[in-house]
């Protein structure tokens, strides 16, 4: 098994745990909406992200960072959770049981993510229809669709959900002949 494999199942559990801590209290979507908002300042903090990683930077230097950033802007079951990630020296893969979180989140609400990439944005009346589309597709309650803009696509959209993809681009269509034509 590959080292990113290893790491990826250590965050399995850390996940599971706040699920359930998280479902017990009722707060699963709070909790849901407070890790992205964790992880969208990660994302902007390099420094931050630096500081988690540092296995060498003092454990009660990292508490005192992540209470002054977060003790405001989080419930106080995430506080109380990053707090325990930094002492079992777990904080770095904080990035990897976010993402975790929010797949089971996803799973428990038997939400599709569906993530399209157009190089026009959508109307609302075109969401609406793809999402009603996706929902009798995969036969899932809810579907959250992620839009990518990507002028460079000639054209139509591609979708992916899970490991399927759906490419309606004219550029999709004009690779598919290539590569038909060559082969004949």
């Amino acid at each position: 098994m590959s080292n990113q494999g290893v790491i990826s199942k250590a965050a399995i559990p850390y996940a599971e745990a706040l699920i359930e801590s998280a479902r017990d209290t009722s707060i699963l979507d709070q909790i849901k909406q407070d890790l992205c908002l964790v992880s969208s300042v990660l994302k902007k903090s390099q420094e931050l992200k630096i500081l988690f990683d540092n296995p060498s930077i003092k454990i009660e230097t990292k508490k005192n960072v992540v209470n002054q950033v977060f003790s405001t802007q989080v419930h106080d079951l995430v506080l109380r959770f990053l707090l325990v990630l930094i002492d079992r020296r777990r904080i770095s893969l904080l990035d990897l049981i976010i993402n975790k979180y929010l797949d089971l989140v996803c799973q428990i609400e038997s939400t599709v993510v569906a993530e399209i990439s157009t190089p026009i944005a959508l109307t609302d009346v075109q969401e609406k229809e793809l999402i009603n589309k996706i929902k009798n597709m995969s036969c899932s309650k809810t579907v959250r669709l992620v839009t990518k803009l990507e002028p460079d696509l000639i054209a139509g959209f591609i979708i992916k959900i899970g490991s399927k993809t759906i490419d309606t681009s004219l550029q999709g269509k004009l690779t598919h002949m290539t590569t038909y034509l060559n082969s004949a």
